[in-house]
């Protein structure tokens, strides 16, 4: 049961002191919407059509998984596509605005 304990705890720490954000959320309101058009306009998604909910997540977070798909270690073609031409502040900016979507 420790060293699960100690798993646990270490994977909710990482997400914690995960990549700092410190992005325009204005500016990456204009960013967004180009990820509207599958996200929707709240961040909502659309189950139907598998594009996921990406509203409610923290700015580390997308922070994170935006550069995943930009460099290719997280494998979608599209999203790598949609993050091709960002750069590290468009992604700041990206994160801070979905950030504030509830």
């Amino acid at each position: 049961m420790k060293p699960i304990l100690i798993a646990v705890t270490a994977f909710a720490l990482a997400g914690t002191f995960g990549s700092a954000v410190a992005g325009d959320a204005a500016a990456g309101k204009a960013k967004f919407a180009v990820c509207a058009g599958c996200h929707g306009p709240t961040g909502a998604g659309n189950e139907a059509l598998k594009y996921p909910k990406i509203s409610g997540r923290d700015a580390a977070y997308v922070k994170d998984q935006l550069i995943a798909f930009k460099s290719g270690t997280r494998d979608n073609a599209t999203m790598k596509a949609m993050t091709a031409g960002l750069n590290a502040a468009d992604i700041d900016n990206l994160a801070a605005y979905i950030a504030t979507l509830k």
